[in-house]
């Protein structure tokens, strides 16, 4: 049974005072129990609050991004390995911000996915196209490269831990948000690729979620989407009335 799951990426907004509050906020509301709630908070805030969560069975915290390497001199950047002591049990890898304005690579995220596989992180790892790429008929070539550039050399245990999470870059930030067709659509289809590469078994309990402006309005209809397994939450996670809702949307 694939777990039910919401992610919040607060990419970078709150100070420290701030995003604590938020969690209190949200850990005080009444949200589903069987729903995974993994928080990605900036790298600030990231110890504090997986103490905070840390007896909740139905949280988790997450980085929003980790460094390819385990040490070094890499000013300004957090290694897999620091994260993990912090007591956050996920990292986000390949969001389409990252790859956009910072120019990440496939060889860079196979890299990460490793580092944080051998760190004991879960990946949530984010394949998506843009626009040009819907619009000219691509767009499944595009993330069926995505997976197999990036993950394909993934033995089935290590791919098993992997949670996955469809972007429609052109949906992200702009207020359009795919119709819950076509995120199952390309849920469907990233599940019959899993199958294909790793087997029934691994692709039936992979937890694939929806990662372009999922909402408090529209989440209820797209988790009633056979391969939808919950979403990847942006804006809509800086709210904790909103975020809530969405995970009582299933």
């Amino acid at each position: 049974m694939r777990r039910k799951i919401v992610a919040g990426n607060w990419k970078m907004n709150k100070d420290l005072k701030q995003g604590l509050e938020l969690i209190d906020e949200i850990v005080n509301m009444n949200s589903a129990e069987d729903v995974l709630k993994i928080i990605a908070t900036p790298f600030i805030h990231i110890s504090l609050a997986a103490d905070k969560l840390k007896d909740k069975t139905d949280f988790a915290v997450a980085a929003q991004n980790c460094h390819q390497s385990n040490a070094g001199a890499y000013t300004g950047e957090v290694s897999a390995e620091m994260i993990r002591s912090t007591g956050a049990a996920y990292v986000i890898i390949g969001h389409s911000e990252r790859r956009s304005y910072f120019n990440e690579s496939t060889s860079v995220l196979t890299q990460k996915v490793n580092i944080a596989l051998g760190n004991d992180l879960t990946p949530i790892f984010c394949v998506g196209e843009s626009l040009d790429d819907r619009n000219s008929n691509q767009h499944l070539e595009v993330v069926r490269q995505q997976l197999k550039e990036a993950l394909y050399h993934l033995s089935p245990a290590d791919f098993s831990k992997l949670i996955i999470a469809y972007e429609p870059v052109w949906a992200i930030g702009t207020g359009v948000t795919a119709t819950s067709h076509q995120a199952q659509g390309m849920h469907n289809f990233i599940r019959s690729e899993i199958n294909k590469k790793y087997g029934k078994d691994i692709s039936e309990n992979t937890s694939i979620l929806y990662g372009g402006s999922c909402n408090a309005e529209n989440a209820r209809e797209l988790f009633s989407c056979l391969d939808v397994d919950g979403g990847l939450v942006g804006g809509a996670s800086l709210k904790a009335a909103d975020f809530v809702a969405i995970a009582n949307s299933f």
